[in-house]
This record gives C-alpha cells, sequence and structure tokens, in this order.
C-alpha cells in the first residue's frame, strides 16, 4: 500500500537571509521543503546543501510573488503536487528608504504587492486546507517597524503594521483549529535587506544588527509553540512594550524620526 506522501513547509523569500536560515530549521528536523524565490539559480544551490546536509526532499520554483497572480499561481502549482503543505512560512517582502514626497510610485506599489498582498493571498488559499486537515502552522515575517510610524520607511513600516494585525487576527480566529499563526517581528537582521532598501546611511542600521539564524530559529520556535508574536531579543521586546507605554503619538513619532533619520 503506497503511504501518503509527506507534508511539506512552503518558503518564500528562501534563497537568503531569514527564510534561507528558516529553511535550515525545518530541514534540521527532518521536514521535506518547497523553496521559492525570484531567481532559480540560488534555489537550485540552497536546494543541492539541504538535501545533501539533511537527507531531505527539496522542491523549488523560481516566481516573482509581487506579480499580479503569482501568489495564486504558486498555489496552484503547490495544488498540482503531490504532497500538502502543512507549513506556509511568509517571509518574502523588502523595503524602501526615504521620504515619501521623493519616492517612487511604482516602488511602493511593488513593494506593497509582496509584503501585503501576496502574503495576503498565499494565506488565504492555505488555511482553508489546513483547517480541513486540522493541522498546520503559518508564521509571517514582519518587522519590529510594524510597532510605530517610521519616517524614511513609511510605507514599509506600515507593510509590516498590516502584517502584524492579520496575522494576530488570524491566529484569534484559528483558536481551537488544530492551526496556528505567528508573526515574527525582528529588529535590522544582517541580510540584504539594508542594501535593497538603501538603508546603508540610515541611523538605525550603523550598530550591531540582529543574526538572521537566531531570528530565524526564534521564529521557528515560536511557530512550532503556536505563539501570537515573536521579538527576538529582550531588548527588542522592551522597545515593542514601550510603544504600548507612550503617553502620547507626538512623542512616539519624535523618537521613531529620530531612530530613522539619514547620518550625513
Amino acid at each position: 500500500m503506497q503511504q501518503n506522501p509527506a507534508p511539506r513547509a512552503l518558503i518564500t523569500g528562501a534563497s537568503s537571509g531569514i527564510g534561507y536560515a528558516l529553511a535550515h530549521c525545518f530541514a534540521r528536523d527532518g521536514t521535506n521543503l518547497v523553496l521559492v524565490a525570484r531567481h532559480e539559480e540560488p534555489l537550485r544551490t540552497v536546494q543541492h546543501e539541504l538535501e545533501h546536509t539533511y537527507g531531505i526532499q527539496v522542491a523549488y520554483l523560481a516566481l516573482d510573488l509581487s506579480g499580479a497572480g503569482q501568489a495564486t499561481a504558486l498555489y496552484e502549482w503547490c495544488q498540482q503536487q503531490p504532497f500538502p503543505i502543512q507549513y506556509l512560512v511568509n517571509n518574502a517582502g523588502y523595503g524602501a528608504y526615504g521620504p515619501v514626497a521623493q519616492a517612487d510610485p511604482a516602488v511602493y506599489e511593488n513593494m506593497l504587492a509582496l509584503n501585503v498582498t501576496a502574503l495576503t493571498t498565499l494565506t488565504t488559499h492555505f488555511a482553508p486546507q489546513m483547517v480541513a486537515r486540522r493541522q498546520g502552522r503559518i508564521l509571517n515575517v514582519g518587522s519590529l517597524a510594524a510597532f510605530q510610524p517610521v519616517p524614511q520607511l513609511a510605507a514599509y513600516a506600515a507593510s509590516k503594521s498590516y502584517v502584524m494585525h492579520f496575522t494576530e487576527a488570524l491566529h484569534a480566529e484559528l483558536r481551537g483549529t488544530g492551526v496556528t499563526a505567528t508573526v515574527l517581528n525582528p529588529n535590522v537582521t544582517k541580510t540584504g535587506f539594508v542594501a535593497r532598501a538603501g538603508m546603508e546611511k540610515a541611523a538605525n542600521t550603523q550598530g550591531r544588527q540582529a543574526d538572521a539564524t537566531a531570528v530565524a530559529a526564534a521564529g521557528y520556535r515560536g511557530m512550532q509553540r503556536g505563539q501570537l508574536n515573536v521579538v527576538p531579543g529582550w531588548r527588542n521586546q522592551l522597545l515593542a512594550l514601550s510603544t504600548g507605554l507612550m503617553p502620547s503619538r507626538r512623542l512616539l513619532l519624535a523618537i521613531a524620526t529620530r531612530v530613522s533619520r539619514a547620518i550625513q
């Protein structure tokens, strides 16, 4: 009798950074993977590395999820495969640093399509199947920027606020279904994010940046435990808590403005 194929973890933005580190977390525990990123060559390299190191099965798909209909195309591709998706990790995303009045509208449109729309589409596609099986975990990667408005990162921070609120509401809706939703909100992490966002001169990137492996490990543990919101590092947890304790929104905004300013 043929056994049912083992479920897999689907990870977007999996060829580098936090997504790559999360792939190692799953692979180390013997979970087979589906990896998604924009470029095929890095995905093929990661596939060979994980299969050779951990003896798991890795499928991949090169896809730009910011494109119209691409998140649904990914879901439909997964439906054609012989394995169910038990873990969904929405990690793909990027930022754009600088004042809104000087921004390229096309960049914001593309960023929001990836950070918000693709994440929402994939979640709403896969969540019903997980609920029907009464088994599944969803991990959405947000940011510490989600806890307050951030001048110079206005659209990015707002997109991550959406991710946090969407995931927390979903977490409540899924209670009792056997499925959980977790949001991972790290501070600035040593990945390709800073370079792509053009944040090399931002004040909050000048000091020590979080390690992607440690951030991924915290998110992975939190997801497996069904936690609501994971903020790696006690200093970052205090920062997140303090945003809700500020006596005024103006003070919060003033602090965020100073932290995110450009250093001349």
